[in-house]
C-alpha cells in the first residue's frame, strides 16, 4: 500500500535523522563534561605541585598536601619511585592500592578511567622528577559518579523524546499523506467507473485541490479524459459517416445491378451510375488508406527538389475547369521558390484546399491564391469569399475524423470529412505549418509554411 510505504520511509528517515542527533548529542555533552573533568584534575594537579616541598636529601618522602576544597570531590595519591604510598587524601589503611596501577609506570601526563572500589573514577597519572631525576608519581582522581547518572538520564531523555517524536510524525505523515493521495482514490473510482460504463463524459472533481504534483495528475488526468471523449465522439462520428457513405453507393450499385437483371438489358445511364458510386468508394477507400498511412507516420514521401511557383501554375490551370462560370480565380502574387518536397502529396494539398473553396463559395465569389517567400519559408495562401466556417467547428477542422457538419452541407460530391486531416499530415512530413483563419459571412484564409531551399 503506497500509504504505508510512505509513512514507514518518512518514520525511518525521521529515525535516522533522530538517531544521528541524539549520537552527536550525547557525544558532545560527554566529551564536553570530560573536558570539564579533566580540566579540574589538571589545575589541582598543578596547585598541589606549586607548594609542594621535599626533604634536604632531595628525595620525595615527604609531600606535604595543601587543603582541598571539598566541592570538588578530588582524591590525590603520590607514590615514590619504588612503589611505596608516601601522601595521600584517602584512608591509607583502606585505600592502599593505587587509583590507577597502570599509571605509575606512565612516562607522561596521562587520564584514564578507572574502577576503583567499584567506583568508577576518573584518574590522572603525573609523573614526578626532582632534579632531572624520576622521583616518583602523583594521582589525581575524581568519581565521575555524577556525570554517569546524568548521561543516563539524557540517554533517556534523547530515546525517549526521539520515539515520542517517530510517533507523533509517524501519525502525522499517515494523516498528511492520506489528505494528499486521497485525489488518486477519486482517479481510481472514476478510471472503474469508466471501464465499467465505457463513460468518458466522467471527471474528477478538481475544486479545492491543492496546486501540487497530486492536483496537476487529476487536471492532467480530465484534460486526458477530454481529449479521449472528443476523440471517440469524433470516431463514432466518423464510423457513422463512413457507414453511411458505404452504404448509399453500395444501396445504388445493388439496385442498378437489380435493374439490369430484370430488364435484361445495359443501360448507358445505368453504367455511368454504378461507375460514378464506384469511384466514389474508391476515393474513400483511397482516403481511409493514406490517413492511416499518416496517422501511424508511415506516408510514403518522394522528396525532391520542386518549383512551387509551376505546382501552383498547375494547380490553377486545372481548378478553372471545376470553377467554371461558378467562382472566379485569381492570382494575387506569386515568387520564384524551391521547396524539398513530395510533388504529388503537395498537389494533392492544394487541390483538395481550392475544391473545397470552389466547392462552398457562393457563385458570383472569388478564390484567390498566393505564393511568397517569408525569411527561409515559402508561404502559401488560399483564400475565398465563402460563407465561412463557425467558430466551434474552426480549432476542429485539422483534427482526425471531424467533420463541420454545421458550415459544410453534404451534397453527391462532397467529401468524407478526411481531406483537411489528410492536408494536415502531408504539410506536417514536409516539416511545415498550415494555419487557418476565418469569419462566418468573410471567407476563409488557409496558409501554409515550407521550408524553401536557399539558393
Amino acid at each position: 500500500m503506497l500509504r504505508a510505504r510512505l509513512t514507514l520511509l518518512y518514520s525511518t528517515l525521521l529515525g535516522g535523522v533522530f538517531l544521528l542527533f541524539g549520537v552527536a548529542i550525547y557525544a558532545l555533552v560527554n566529551v564536553t563534561l570530560i573536558g570539564q573533568i579533566d580540566d579540574l584534575l589538571d589545575t589541582t594537579a598543578k596547585e598541589i605541585l606549586a607548594v609542594a616541598r621535599v626533604d634536604s636529601v632531595g628525595e620525595l618522602t615527604v609531600l606535604h598536601l595543601p587543603p582541598l576544597n571539598i566541592a570538588r570531590n578530588v582524591h590525590i595519591q603520590v607514590w615514590d619511585k619504588e612503589g611505596r604510598l608516601i601522601s595521600s587524601s584517602l584512608d591509607k589503611d583502606e585505600f592502599s592500592d593505587a587509583l590507577d596501577i597502570n599509571g605509575l609506570m606512565a612516562t607522561s601526563s596521562n587520564y584514564e578511567n578507572v574502577d576503583y572500589h567499584a567506583v568508577n573514577m576518573r584518574v590522572l597519572s603525573l609523573p614526578l622528577a626532582v632534579g632531572g631525576r624520576a622521583a616518583g608519581t602523583m594521582q589525581v582522581a575524581t568519581s565521575l559518579t555524577l556525570i554517569d547518572v546524568l548521561k543516563q538520564d539524557l540517554l533517556y531523555i534523547l530515546v525517549m523524546t526521539a520515539l515520542f517524536a517517530i510517533i507523533v510524525a509517524t501519525l502525522g505523515s499517515w494523516l498528511t499523506i492520506e489528505r494528499s493521495l486521497a485525489p488518486l482514490d477519486s482517479v481510481v473510482e472514476t478510471a472503474e467507473q469508466i471501464n465499467r460504463a465505457d463513460d468518458l463524459s466522467r471527471r474528477i472533481p478538481y475544486n479545492n485541490l491543492p496546486n501540487d504534483e497530486v492536483g496537476q495528475l487529476v487536471l492532467t488526468f480530465n484534460k486526458t479524459l477530454e481529449r479521449l471523449e472528443r476523440i471517440f465522439t469524433s470516431q463514432q462520428r466518423f464510423l457513422a459517416d463512413v457507414s453511411h457513405e458505404l452504404r448509399t453507393p453500395l444501396t445504388v450499385i445493388k439496385g442498378n445491378l437489380g435493374l439490369m437483371r430484370r430488364m435484361n438489358t445495359v443501360d448507358k445511364e445505368t453504367l455511368l451510375s454504378i461507375d460514378e458510386e464506384t469511384n466514389r468508394l474508391t476515393r474513400l477507400v483511397g482516403d481511409l488508406l493514406l490517413l492511416a498511412q499518416a496517422e501511424t507516420g508511415k506516408l510514403p514521401l518522394q522528396k525532391d527538389p520542386l518549383e512551387l511557383d509551376s505546382l501552383v501554375f498547375e494547380v490553377l490551370q486545372e481548378m478553372h475547369v471545376l470553377a467554371g462560370d461558378k467562382v472566379s480565380l485569381k492570382l494575387e502574387e506569386i515568387d520564384q521558390i524551391q521547396v524539398l518536397g513530395d510533388r504529388d502529396k503537395l498537389k494533392q494539398v492544394l487541390l483538395n484546399l481550392v475544391s473545397n473553396a470552389i466547392q462552398y463559395t457562393p457563385e458570383g465569389g472569388e478564390i484567390t491564391l498566393g505564393l511568397s517567400k517569408v525569411g527561409k519559408k515559402a508561404r502559401l495562401t488560399i483564400s475565398d469569399t465563402g460563407p465561412g466556417i463557425p467558430a466551434e467547428d474552426l480549432s476542429h477542422i485539422f483534427e482526425r475524423f471531424y467533420r463541420a457538419e454545421k458550415s459544410r452541407t453534404r451534397s453527391k460530391s462532397a467529401g468524407f470529412g478526411l481531406g483537411l486531416s489528410i492536408a494536415y499530415w502531408i504539410v506536417r512530413n514536409h516539416e511545415g505549418e498550415i494555419t487557418v483563419e476565418s469569419e462566418e459571412g468573410e471567407g476563409t484564409f488557409f496558409e501554409i509554411l515550407l521550408p524553401a531551399i536557399v539558393g
